[in-house]
């Protein structure tokens, strides 16, 4: 969504709504395509003292496979989002401060990317997730497997003692 900030950044104290969805449907995300819903963001732009901040929340349902088990999970997240807008850069290598060249912003890109940085690097479906037997494929979390548990080849001198 594009947001005129003109007004915004000339006149303090003045704000404008955020509240529009976000379709990421076509977004891939560890090989899965887990957006079905839009995102949600809701917020505002509002010239504090001169410094015009975005703050805004991107809330969703993602909809996974368990990291482990390959159980398929529904997460609901809201990312918090919070940046600061500037119309000149001191400092080229800030990556802190958004420039805004031409007074028009353009929200998506950066609201997909707070959303792809906050995500967790694993899902599982529960904490205690005991995931798949690398034998026969069993998942764990519905009871153990009838697998041989397969002895370490640097071990397997002591266990013939044990035999004997």
């Amino acid at each position: 969504m594009v947001f005129e900030l003109e007004p915004v950044f000339n006149n303090i104290g003045y704000s404008i709504p955020v509240d529009y969805s976000l379709d990421l449907s076509s977004e891939c995300f560890n090989s899965l395509y887990p957006f079905k819903d839009p995102v949600t963001v809701k917020g505002e732009i509002k010239n504090e003292a001169g410094i015009v901040l975005l703050k805004a929340s991107a809330a969703f349902t993602m909809y996974l496979d368990c990291d482990r088990c390959a159980a398929p999970i529904t997460r609901r997240m809201i990312v918090p989002l919070e940046h600061v807008l500037v119309t000149t850069l001191n400092d080229e290598t800030n990556d802190e401060l958004i420039l805004i060249e031409s007074l028009s912003f353009e929200a998506d890109d950066l609201i997909r990317d707070d959303i792809f940085l906050s995500m967790p690097s694993k899902f599982l479906c529960r904490e205690d997730c005991k995931g798949l037997c690398p034998s026969c494929g069993k998942n764990l979390n519905e009871g153990p497997c009838s697998c041989k548990k397969p002895v370490d080849p640097r071990l397997e001198a002591l266990t013939q003692l044990l035999d004997k």
